[in-house]
C-alpha cells in the first residue's frame, strides 16, 4: 500500500529535515515501526524525544502507537541523522505533564485533545544506536511493562477478580525478582546507575508490600478493598514503571555487547 506520506518523508529527506507547507518550521521527524514511517512532531528533552498520537484529534490511535506497543523497536530521523530507538508509551501524570507543555508550546495539539474523548498518547523514544545488546535488553523491558500494564486493564472487569489478582501480583513479583537478579550484573558493567539502582530497590520493596496487602484482601474475599488497592498499586506501578525507563534506558545505550 502506497504510504500517504510519501511526498512529505521526501521533501524531509531531501532537505536535511526541513519540509515546508503547513510544518514550515515545525521540529519534524520521522519515525518508522513495522517497516512503515511516519513524520511527526517532536519535543527534545535532552535524554529522550517525545512524540505524540494525536492523529489530529481523531477519535482513534494512529497506526504507528500500536505498532510500538507490540514492538517497541524501531528507528528515527532527525535533520541528517538516522538512528536506533527504543520506544516507551507515559502514562499518570508524567503523560499529562507532558502533553499539557506541548500543548502550551504548540496551540494544535491542546485543540486536538479538546477535540477528542481518547486521552491522546504521549511515547518517550530513547536513542539505542551504540549497542545491540542494550537494545535487545530495552526492548524487553519496555515490552514487559507494557504486557504488565494490559493484563491489569483486562482484567478490570473480571468475573473473577480475586483469580486475575492473585495471578497479576504473581507476575509483578515475578518481573520485579528477575528485575532485583539482574540489578548487580548491570551495575557490574554500568556503575553509574547505583544511585538509580537504588532507588529502584527502595521502590520494589514498597510494591512488594502492597502486592502482600492485595493478597491478604483476595484472601479474605473483600472486593470493594481489593478493587481499590488494586487502583492504587495500578498508579504507583504506572509511576514505578515510568521511572524505571527513564532511569534505565538511556543508560542501556552504552551496554557493552558481551554483557
Amino acid at each position: 500500500m502506497p504510504n500517504p506520506n510519501r511526498a512529505v518523508i521526501d521533501e524531509f529527506r531531501a532537505n536535511a529535515g526541513h519540509v515546508g507547507g503547513p510544518f514550515t518550521g515545525a521540529d519534524l521527524l520521522l519515525l518508522t515501526a513495522g517497516g512503515v514511517t511516519s513524520p511527526m512532531g517532536y519535543h527534545d528533552e535532552g535524554d529522550r524525544l517525545l512524540v505524540y498520537a494525536s492523529n489530529a484529534g481523531r477519535d482513534h490511535d494512529p497506526r504507528w502507537y500500536s505498532t510500538l506497543l507490540a514492538d517497541p523497536v524501531g528507528t528515527v530521523e532527525v535533520g541528517t541523522e538516522r538512528y536506533r530507538i527504543v520506544a516507551a508509551a507515559l502514562h499518570g501524570a508524567e503523560r499529562d505533564r507532558c502533553y499539557r507543555e506541548q500543548g502550551e508550546r504548540v496551540a494544535a495539539y491542546a485543540e486536538y485533545q479538546r477535540g477528542t474523548h481518547r486521552r491522546i498518547p504521549v511515547v518517550a523514544l530513547y536513542r539505542m544506536d551504540h549497542s545491540d545488546r542494550g537494545l535487545a535488553v530495552a526492548g524487553q523491558l519496555v515490552r514487559a511493562h507494557t504486557a504488565l500494564r494490559a493484563r491489569l486493564t483486562h482484567g478490570a472487569g473480571d468475573d473473577d477478580l480475586f483469580g486475575h489478582c492473585l495471578a497479576w501480583c504473581a507476575e509483578v513479583g515475578e518481573h520485579h525478582r528477575n528485575e532485583g537478579a539482574t540489578f548487580p550484573r548491570l551495575l557490574a558493567a554500568l556503575p553509574g546507575l547505583g544511585d538509580a539502582v537504588d532507588q529502584l530497590r527502595a521502590e520494589h520493596r514498597a510494591v512488594a508490600e502492597r502486592l502482600r496487602t492485595l493478597d491478604e484482601l483476595a484472601a479474605a474475599g473483600d472486593a470493594t478493598a481489593l478493587t481499590a488497592a488494586r487502583t492504587e498499586l495500578a498508579e504507583r506501578l504506572d509511576d514505578h514503571f515510568g521511572a524505571e525507563e527513564r532511569a534505565l534506558l538511556p543508560a542501556l545505550d552504552t551496554l557493552p555487547d558481551n554483557w
